[in-house]
């Protein structure tokens, strides 16, 4: 049995998740596990999936980065798998496609998922590297604050007596954020 496996890091990415689905069926899964979170959070219908396979199946994805956030995320994942008996197989590696039922195919994963966490993280350096130049020249604010920018807002919502989480949804800012300020304001 194949099972399909795709995920977007946000729900606003319709026409990427759409186009896992439509090519994993194309595929001939006939079992979807779908979900749109980060990589980095909880990835509930991933864990699904891996105890939803069983010996002899097939767990498929599109790309590798679908399904793993790091080269020890990945061989962890292979690791679970092959201790059940089940394959993983890759649809768009790099313009072809791999299956870890073959020791080629292993092999190809391993050294991809390395090399992938390799351009990774020499990109997160860069960026970092780049935000500190720009912060060091003045370019570099961060984030606008919301909440503070509506502070006098607050003020008025809670001198009229509305709490912290009524005064949270009316200005379309958080709940702790409210709180925070307010308590400044008693300080």
């Amino acid at each position: 049995m194949q099972i399909g496996y795709c995920r977007t890091s946000t729900a606003e990415q319709v026409a990427g998740f759409e186009a896992q689905e439509q090519k994993l069926v194309a595929t001939g899964c006939t079992r979807l596990f779908r979900e749109q979170v980060s990589s980095v959070a909880v990835r509930g219908e991933l864990d699904a999936a891996l105890d939803f396979v069983r010996e002899g199946d097939t767990l498929v994805v599109t790309r590798l980065d679908r399904l793993a956030r790091s080269t020890t995320d990945l061989l962890g994942i292979v690791a679970t798998l092959e201790r059940k008996g089940v394959s993983l197989r890759v649809l768009d590696f790099g313009g072809s496609e791999v299956d870890t039922k073959s020791p080629t195919g292993r092999m190809l994963l391993t050294m991809f998922a390395a090399v992938a966490e390799f351009e990774r993280t020499t990109m997160l350096e860069r960026q970092r590297a780049g935000i500190a130049k720009a912060k060091a020249e003045g370019r570099y604010l961060g984030r606008a604050p919301t909440a503070r920018a509506k502070l006098v807002q607050i003020r008025e919502l809670r001198a009229a007596g509305l709490g912290a989480s009524e005064i949270a949804a009316k200005l379309n800012v958080g709940r702790a954020s409210v709180y925070r300020l307010l308590s400044e304001d008693a300080a």
